[in-house]
């Protein structure tokens, strides 16, 4: 399959000179797809609340959300299925790329303490359902772990008995000596 599980592309010269509310869902197959992206058991509900603010003059694009999910991840621990509920509200920005900045990605100055950069308007448009996808994947637990697991560790291997001199090893230091 080519292109995101879940695409919601909206083009940007289409949005209102004022604040726009948007809400999406992903269907049962783009569920599906995404549970197989992000290694879930099954992804329940995927939607979003999004307000988009009117783009700036400079064609800057900012949009607030709020993501909710209902899915089952595996416990890193026993690996039984651990159902989660995710709420998590994002902030994202869009920027058309620079005609200068095009085929420079590999330069870019990072200052740690600011907030990102924003992301680039691609053909005149922003996929909606691609940035509550990527959203989704930074809330998930990255250990997921029933509250009553516990980790218990193997036992330690026993060492191994030091290996028998071979009789070519033998023969090969004798023969260093002799030789």
């Amino acid at each position: 399959m080519s292109g995101p599980e879940f695409s919601r592309p909206l083009r940007v010269e289409h949005l209102p000179g004022r604040l726009s509310r948007h809400r999406i869902e992903a269907d049962e197959t783009e569920r599906a797809r995404l549970a197989c992206r992000f290694g879930l058991v099954a992804l329940d509900r995927l939607e979003a609340e999004i307000e988009i603010a009117a783009p700036t003059a400079a064609g800057l694009v900012r949009l607030r959300g709020r993501l909710s999910a209902e899915l089952v991840q595996t416990c890193g621990v026993t690996l039984a299925p651990l159902p989660a509920r995710i709420e998590a509200p994002f902030t994202l920005s869009f920027a058309p790329a620079a005609e200068e900045e095009r085929g420079m990605e590999d330069e870019l100055d990072l200052v740690w303490d600011d907030e990102d950069p924003p992301d680039p308007i691609e053909d005149g448009r922003i996929d909606l359902g691609e940035a509550v996808a990527e959203q989704l994947a930074l809330a998930l637990d990255p250990f997921p772990r029933a509250p009553d697991a516990a980790f218990v560790a193997p036992p330690e291997p026993e060492p191994e008995p030091p290996a028998k001199a071979s009789p070519f090893a033998a023969l090969a230091a004798l023969r260093q000596k002799m030789g």
